[in-house]
């Protein structure tokens, strides 16, 4: 939609620009292959380096492209029996490795001929010392690889330069060198042809260093050619209770690209809303600082690193890192008294999407796909030492291919690191003379912190002593916002601040998990908690206090609901072992019951046409390593700016109805947050916490923690000197279960 006083200024050519051509080294770099040690291990600087220059040539002496940016690399996943016999990992319960396979190293690159502006995928290997192109293949049109850094960051630079905007900007109070903007992919809308690369650009105004830009937000957002790196056209928000319309006419459907825009023009809020500390107001709020609290591990860490494989106490696992998934953890074991049993082959963030929840066009246009559209690793922060990660830290770095071929480095990537997890287990014996033991737990974490725009997504995989598996989510950062007018009442949103105003929206996030617990075959099973279906009085339930668990397994490939009314939940199984006194089968639980959360947009929707996903708190699926893309990605391995649901996604890949019972199977779990901002979520919102739980479910003889030994910290101390008023007795003796005190007899924490 046009501004009316601009009509012929508007933008609407789709001219590509025209880049260098790829140039071919005299004398290539040679590269050394460091072997890797794991089939997982993540692509390191030099395999960037190797893979770049290779791709460049091949392109320019092999292909019909003329100029053309780099996307991602990313290591193809090798065939998973391959993978376990590679490791020495046996596939089924009791039985014996499969022997040793070597496996070969294999890349895809992705890149955008920018002439064109199709997309390509080459296929790269291993041999011997170098690396070889052995396929090349061109996207369909319309098939567009995920957005990269440098184009988010590009997109900024398109707006500030475009005369239009400048304009538009200067009509509002706001001069070029204040223009900021935040690259989204376009998402769903058909007023453009398919195989524009785009971008919608949410605008906003910087009055000072380092000030909040998203205090300031403006009413219009222009559209960009990513590859000719130019606006096409700028959109206008309605305000349709602003009083600022020409016309009475309302419709949240989009306009048509020539026609007018009949809104007044909105200038941005100009309050300020800091949150870096130097930039805070506190003179009449002082708050008194905290006092230091360290983590200190004289003696060390517990865990051990080889490479990207890391131990601790019975686990061992993969770390990798991905371009577009961030952390990812692989062949995870346990050794339960000296059996290294299996558990998870891999498990990542496959996919999220952000719907927001206002009508007003062009808003409906933002739901983002997190993983899919810009990449979680690609947005990975560089973390910092005692401030994102608290005690003795191992980093992890993560590298990727930049759009000029050269390597991007993330030197501390993820954070490996030890913490207290609180009380493990206890007991008193109450009675006189009793004992009392307790055992402080302790998890290792695994984390990552990502920022997309706005947003912060910090990810935390914790591993516990008792054989819990914990994936926590924490969403911070700050709000997506638009401006409202002077007086105007906030719809579909909440407005934070003056004339501020942040729309509903959901996080979902999904979670493929590949189990292979005790062997590569497992089973679902879904169970309900139902009343005995016997009333009071009965013979078979004569007090009325009977409740059961039912259980039905997962036997078609299929989207679960979850239920409430029923506490649902979910157990991966392997029939061909069973518990020696339960009879049941070994098993790991899938908690996400307080976390699941499911689109609330209609049926035939934008977003549920393409974040299928969301329909469902839980899919079940047969592995298919044969099939493109390996079933990795919920929402297809291709998402931006798609109309449809992509083949290549999971609720296509649930219409055949496949056998899933005591098969290779994947899991893909949906959570999230149904998110209606508060005030106090401004101008940075505190941290929202979401939580995933795998728990062993007659996997282990007993409570596999029972021999955790509990040496007593010799550093605790009590926090106020003995007598002080309103501190209470100091007790040196061992207060039992029903308030006397008597001395421990137990060599634990007591």
């Amino acid at each position: 939609m046009r501004s009316p006083d601009l009509q012929t200024a508007t933008h609407h050519s789709s001219t590509m620009a025209i880049e260098s051509a790829p140039v071919i080294p005299a004398n290539p770099p040679q590269v050394k292959q460091v072997p890797s040690t794991h089939p997982f291990d993540p692509l390191s600087a030099d395999e960037v380096a190797g893979v770049s220059a290779v791709v460049r040539k091949y392109v320019a002496t092999q292909t019909p492209v003329k100029a053309f940016k780099y996307i991602g690399a990313e290591v193809v996943l090798p065939p998973k029996r391959d993978v376990l016999a590679h490791l020495g990992i046996k596939t089924t319960p009791g039985g014996e490795p499969d022997p040793y396979v070597e496996i070969t190293r294999k890349v895809d690159v992705e890149i955008i001929d920018v002439v064109s502006g199709y997309g390509w995928i080459l296929h790269l290997t291993f041999q011997a010392t170098e690396w070889v192109v052995e396929d090349a293949e061109q996207l369909p049109e319309g098939r567009m690889p995920q957005l990269s850094a440098h184009e988010l960051i590009e997109a900024e630079q398109i707006v500030r330069a475009d005369e239009l905007v400048r304009k538009l900007c200067a009509d509002v109070g706001v001069a070029p060198d204040q223009i900021y903007a935040d690259g989204w992919s376009l998402g769903y809308d058909d007023r453009f042809p398919e195989k524009l690369r785009l971008q919608q650009c949410l605008l906003y105004a910087r009055f000072g260093k380092d000030e909040n830009i998203y205090a300031h937000p403006l009413d219009f957002i222009p559209i960009i050619d990513s590859n000719a790196k130019k606006v096409i056209h700028i959109d206008f928000p309605s305000h349709p209770k602003s009083g600022l319309h020409t016309s009475k006419e309302y419709s949240t459907q989009p306009p048509k690209l020539d026609s007018v825009s009949d809104r007044a023009r909105i200038p941005p809020p100009t309050m300020k809303h800091p949150y870096l500390p130097d930039q805070l107001d506190t003179a009449n709020a002082p708050r008194e600082p905290l006092k230091p609290l360290h983590v200190v591990q004289p003696e060390g860490v517990s865990f051990k690193m080889t490479g990207n494989t890391l131990e601790w106490q019975q686990w061992r696992m993969h770390i990798g890192f991905t371009a577009r998934e961030g952390v990812v953890l692989g062949t995870v074991t346990y050794n339960d008294a000296g059996e290294v049993r299996p558990v998870f082959y891999r498990m990542s963030c496959a996919e999220m999407v952000v719907p927001y929840g206002s009508p007003d066009h062009p808003h409906p246009r933002k739901f983002a796909f997190d993983v899919g559209e810009y990449g979680m690793g690609v947005q990975a922060n560089e973390l910092s030492l005692g401030c994102d990660c608290l005690g003795t830290i191992h980093y992890l770095p993560g590298h990727m291919l930049g759009h000029d071929g050269n390597t991007l480095t993330i030197k501390n990537a993820i954070c490996i690191h030890e913490e207290d997890a609180g009380l493990l287990w206890k007991h008193t014996d109450f009675r006189p003379g009793g004992r009392s033991h307790s055992v402080r737990s302790r998890k290792l974490v695994v984390s990552m912190i990502c920022t997309v725009a706005n947003y912060e997504y910090a990810f935390y995989w914790n591993f516990y002593l008792d054989g819990t598996v914990e994936l926590e989510t924490r969403l911070t950062g700050i709000l997506n916002v638009y401006t409202l007018a002077e007086g105007e009442k906030a719809s579909f949103s909440t407005q934070v601040a003056p004339r501020i105003s942040a729309q509903y929206h959901q996080h979902l996030f999904s979670i493929r998990v590949d189990p292979m617990v005790d062997g590569v075959n497992n089973t679902v099973i879904e169970s309900d908690i139902k009343p005995y279906p016997y009333p009071t009085g009965s013979a078979e339930n004569y007090a009325g206090n009977a409740f059961i668990s039912v259980d039905n397994p997962v036997t078609k490939a299929s989207g679960r609901d979850y239920s409430y009314e029923t506490d649902r939940r979910w157990r991966i199984v392997n029939p061909s072992r069973t518990h020696y006194a339960s009879g049941l089968p070994v098993a790991y639980s899938v908690g996400i019951g307080g976390a699941t959360r499911g689109l609330l947009a209609q049926p035939q929707s934008w977003v549920r046409e393409r974040a299928g996903f969301g329909e469902k708190a839980l899919w079940v699926v047969p592995a298919d390593e044969a099939s493109a893309g390996g079933r990795r990605w919920p929402a297809g391995r291709h998402v931006p700016q798609t109309r449809t649901q992509p083949k290549d996604s999971v609720v296509e890949w649930c219409k055949s109805g496949e056998s899933v019972e005591n098969k290779d199977i994947l899991l893909f779990l949906t959570v999230g947050v149904n998110h209606v901002p508060r005030p106090e979520d401004w101008p940075v919102m505190p941290s929202e916490h979401l939580r995933i739980v795998f728990k062993p479910i007659g996997f282990f003889k007993a409570n596999p923690a029972i021999d955790v030994q509990a040496p007593v910290d010799e550093r605790s101390r009590n926090a106020f000197p003995a007598g002080d008023i309103g501190t209470g007795a100091v007790v040196t003796e061992h207060a039992n279960g029903n308030g006397s005190t008597q001395a421990s007899t137990s060599c634990g924490c007591n």
